[in-house]
């Protein structure tokens, strides 16, 4: 666990989990199921579904109340988003993805946020992967590039992008808004449909120094924002943050798997045996067992790793290196465990399960696209954590 220092409390939500924000994203589940497919037909979270989910105020749960945000925490934000995700899987990875970059943004200098959040409704995606010209000029860099996987852009301001600055480690996040850039649709996958991970296309934009923070700084706490001693959020971990939010969406899908399985399964008839109702069949009785234990060890897992980031944040602290690296290792652990799960309940609902229109096959290929992102490979994370727990030579390669 972190090592928690004397030191007074910084404004925040603390620890507890905020159930008035979570009931408002609980009491929108209907609508979001509704325009599930139309979400999955057009590629992007319909209009409706934004709107309501703006009104709510669910695109702002780590933004600071004095930029216009619910300022919660993040056990309060993972929550929010595994509810959003036992709507849509899509839908809830968009939020996701909408939530934390925009929260990277809060962290940058304040005449960044300044320009950003003078808009109201203003919501950021991102992607770290480096551009294709990152060129200094006076006052900043000159950038173009094309960055893939930009979930949740059709419905952002501003986006957070990987660009190269000078200096031992180029790497670097810039600030830039949506009328800099372009979406090119190339997002056609078997799975998270709607989630709009399309290409941003920007070309021989200036980004000037005050929209761009240091990578290596960001992992280490080192946020520009002036707010680091007196806002809670202002302190959280960043890869830690960064990796554990991919997992939320994964948690809803598994609890609207288990959901619709314990709603249509019991009653079953199991074909080829004696058994008229999958109920009383033991394979099907250990199945959903399996599966359930480990959406439990799923959830534990993220509660968990909730409480360690908002307990140091909430202190002021910085989240200690191996602890960062457990969250990263088990955020790969979180999706192994709910793909497992899923997989378990597939084979107890039978072949039927795997049919367009059964909700059953959207939540599995959901699960399988989402369970692939870099950020929650479990070797990766793994092998961070093996390292500093047994002190080995080579330095960490990985971002924890």
């Amino acid at each position: 666990m972190t090592e928690i220092l004397d030191r007074p409390l910084a404004t925040g939500a603390g620890t507890e989990l905020d159930r008035e924000v979570v009931a408002r994203v609980t009491a929108l589940v209907p609508l979001i199921r509704e325009h599930a497919e139309k979400s999955s037909e057009e590629r992007r979270v319909v209009p409706e579904v934004v709107a309501a989910l703006e009104e709510a105020g669910l695109f702002g749960l780590l933004v600071p109340r004095r930029l216009g945000g619910l300022e919660t925490n993040l056990r309060t934000m993972m929550e929010c988003v595994a509810e959003v995700g036992r709507g849509d899987g899509s839908t809830g990875w968009a939020v996701a993805l909408l939530n934390v970059c925009t929260w990277f943004s809060t962290t940058f200098s304040d005449a960044a946020q300044d320009e950003m959040f003078s808009a109201p409704e203003a919501k950021a995606c991102g992607i770290f992967s480096p551009p294709l010209k990152s060129e200094k000029v006076d006052g900043g860099y000159l950038v173009s590039g094309r960055w893939a996987y930009s979930s949740g852009s059709f419905a952002a301001t501003w986006a957070t992008l990987g660009i190269g600055v000078e200096g031992d480690d180029p790497r670097a996040l810039a600030l830039i808004p949506s009328s800099a850039w372009k979406i090119e649709p190339t997002w056609f996958v078997a799975g998270m449909k709607g989630s709009g991970s399309d290409t941003i296309v920007v070309e021989d934009h200036f980004v000037p120094d005050h929209r761009i923070q240091r990578f290596p700084d960001m992992v280490e706490g080192g946020f520009r924002t002036s707010h680091k001693g007196d806002e809670q959020n202002a302190n959280m971990a960043f890869i830690p943050v960064a990796a554990l939010v991919l997992v939320g969406a994964q948690i809803g899908l598994a609890r609207h798997a288990l959901e619709r399985t314990l709603a249509n399964l019991p009653k079953k008839n199991v074909a080829y045996t004696c058994y008229t109702n999958a109920r009383n069949s033991p394979t099907h009785q250990l199945g959903v067992a399996e599966a359930t234990t480990r959406f439990d060890q799923a959830e534990m897992l993220m509660q968990r790793a909730c409480a360690d980031v908002d307990g140091a944040a909430a202190r002021g602290v910085q989240l200690d290196k191996l602890t960062r690296a457990r969250v990263r290792m088990d955020t790969g652990i979180i999706g192994e465990l709910v793909k497992d799960g899923i997989d378990r309940l597939m084979t107890a609902n039978g072949a039927s399960s795997f049919a367009d229109s059964n909700v059953l096959s959207m939540i599995w290929r959901d699960s399988e696209i989402a369970g692939r992102h870099a950020l929650v490979m479990p070797e990766l994370g793994k092998e961070a954590y093996g390292r500093l727990l047994l002190g080995a030579d080579e330095p960490l390669t990985i971002d924890v």
